[in-house]
This record gives C-alpha cells, structure tokens and sequence, in this order.
C-alpha cells in the first residue's frame, strides 16, 4: 500500500485490517490528534501503556530527519509493527516530514515484494532478523535486486533487538549507511544511533542533538530531549558513559542490563559481554558468512556454592566440545575465572515476546 503523506485523498482503500489500522492512525495524526497511547514492548515484563504527546512525537520525527539528511519527497518503506513505538514512529515520521509511505505488514523478508525494476527507497527501518533474512536470500538474482534496493538508500536504521557480531559482518556487503538504533517508547523511539558498516562503523553509540544523557549511582543511563518532554528517563542500561570535550557527554558504549547482572561467587559479571564474545567465537566457526550464528543468551541459575552460576543456553544447535574448550578459553582471557560459562543448555525453542525478542525469564522457567 503506497500513502502520499500529502494528499490523504489519493489514499487506496485498504485490503486487510493492518492497513486500515495503519491508515486510521494516519488519518487521526493528520485529524490533530494531539495524544496517543502506546504499549512497551514486554521485553523485560509485562507490556505497559505508555502515553505520549503529538508535541514529542514532532521532536523525535524532526531530530531523526535533521539527523539522516531525509528530504520532503524521499521515500519511506514501513515494515515495522505499528502496535509498537517503532512502527507508529515510521508513520510519524513520514506524515511530518512529507516522505511518500510504501506501508506494509511486517515479514521476515519485506523486500520479497518490491519490484526492483521501480521501487525508490530512501528510508526504512527494520529488525535484525529482516536484515539478516534479506542477506540469506537463497536465490542469488533476487538477493542481487533485493541488495540494489538497500544501497540505494540514504539511511537504514535497524533496532528492536541487538544485531549479533556474524551480523554486523555480513552488513559490510552493504553500501547504504545502517545505523543501529538505542531507545524505547518513553523516549519515543531512537535517541543516539551507532554506525554499523563502513569506515565509519563503531561501538559506540552518538546521541542526536540535543538529547542530554547521565548515569546514576548504579552507572545506569538517564535521557532528557524534547522527545521526553524534558522529563528525565531514568532506564536500567549500563552503559560507559564517554566524556567529550568541555564535559559534553553525548557518546556510550551500551554494557548491558543492571537486572541482568549475575552475582558469582561475590563477583558480578555482566552477561551480555560474555553474549557477544560467544557469538564472535562461533561466527569464527562458521563455514559460510551467510549461516548464521544459533540463537543463545547467558542466564544465572541458582547454586549451592556460588550463588549463581553462569550458563549458556542455545537454541536448537549444541555447541559441540571443541568449540565449548575454545569459547571458554576466550571468556577466561577476557574477563577472568569467575565470568567462565559452567554450563552449556540446549532448548527446542526460546519463548519469545510479541515484538519476536527472546523473552529470557520465560525460557529459563520453562526448563525448570
């Protein structure tokens, strides 16, 4: 379904309830609407209303297309959920900055029906499964067009959940600059992105302008921008907050969750570092840069001597004895004895939230 953001009247009658959702939404922000009610994701707990004004909506919309160079005219690709802050935001974004909307309900692979010979993309924003799917596209002609698509947009933001270090490997193939996204529905959407290809390509995430960040005791993040009505978010994020010149503090590293972290035998160990090093170690492995990494997270389960003890727990695929000596091997050397996984736990299948993310308290429960 193709919206010209500036002629409601040249809309096409829907054909299915996600585009009259999607057009009604429209319809209402173009109407004045001046408040929305939107729900968290549930990746850390129950999903909660959230409300948020049209006001820091405009902000948020405006500072992205300052920030990315997008022109009224560009065109916009939505294939993001628009239950959820990502996907209303594209809408949003598209309604004020006057791009022309090619609207779609979320796939796997949401280039599938693209004509390569006439579709124009500037913009989209996408998950890293739909990147990942796009780049594994068995079929070598359709991946060639699929591929024309992407670079030749100006920007690709990608967030939802974190893209894995086999991921942002295969991301190089890419010419079009992708961004991976830090935010949430408090702070309506993205707040700082980090380049994920190119010569420009960091771990560090930049804030837009702007958006003035801290940390509390704990080393948590704190935001405050127009787009949370100047109110501080106080999240539970670690991050190591960079310190610029003249004090500005506007660059992070992203270290992972305070209700994450794992008490070992006195010590805490953040596990989303170990995460990251495990998947590079199996990347490593890999026989083809397409195959991707299995699915895993590090949990803490109960331990009569520790407290907790640190274990990986995979999706489906074992990680087999050879490379278990080597991850552990890397783990030690990196962050010491007591960050060493005790336990590898192999699951048919993680529970998963509605947004698709690995819903962690949820598989750990089921396996007791």
């Amino acid at each position: 379904m193709v919206v010209d953001s500036v002629s409601p009247d040249t809309w096409p009658v829907p054909q299915t309830p996600y585009e009259e959702e999607a057009l009604a939404f429209c319809r209402a922000w173009l109407a004045g609407q001046q408040q929305f009610t939107l729900f968290t994701s549930g990746s850390t707990g129950t999903p909660k209303p959230i409300q948020l004004t049209r006001l820091q909506m405009q902000a948020s919309a405006h500072l992205t297309g300052q920030t990315l160079g997008l022109r009224a005219g560009d065109p916009a690709l939505v294939c993001l959920n628009i239950h959820y802050v990502a996907g209303i935001m594209m809408l949003v974004r598209g309604l004020e900055l006057k791009l022309p909307m090619t609207i779609i309900e979320p796939a796997g692979n949401p280039l599938t029906d693209l004509n390569p010979a006439t579709a124009s993309v500037a913009f989209t924003a996408l998950v890293p499964l739909q990147l990942q799917t796009i780049l594994a596209n068995p079929d070598p002609e359709g991946r060639t067009e699929q591929m024309a698509i992407l670079n030749k947009m100006k920007a690709i933001l990608v967030g939802g959940a974190a893209t894995s270090p086999a991921l942002e490997q295969a991301l190089q193939v890419i010419d079009a600059p992708i961004y991976a996204t830090y935010g949430m529905t408090e702070t309506v959407s993205h707040i700082a992105l980090r380049r994920l290809n190119g010569p420009d390509a960091s771990d560090v995430f930049t804030a837009l302008t702007g958006v003035d960040l801290g940390t509390d005791a704990r080393g948590c993040l704190h935001i405050t921008s127009a787009a949370t009505n100047f109110e501080r978010i106080q999240t539970n994020d670690v991050v190591d907050l960079i310190v610029g010149n003249n004090d500005v503090r506007t660059r992070f590293r992203l270290l992972g969750r305070a209700d994450r972290v794992i008490n070992t035998g006195g010590v805490k160990v953040q596990p989303e570092q170990i995460e990251l090093l495990i998947q590079t170690v199996l990347a490593a492995d890999q026989d083809s840069p397409d195959k991707p990494v299995p699915r895993l997270f590090v949990a803490g389960l109960p331990d009569e001597r520790l407290g907790q003890r640190i274990v990986v727990i995979s999706e489906r695929e074992l990680i087999n004895a050879a490379q278990w000596q080597r991850l552990q091997k890397a783990v030690r050397e990196a962050f010491g004895p007591y960050a060493v996984p005790k336990e590898c736990i192999t699951v048919d299948q993680f529970t998963e939230t509605l947004t698709g993310k690995v819903d962690q308290k949820a598989t750990v429960a089921q396996m007791r």
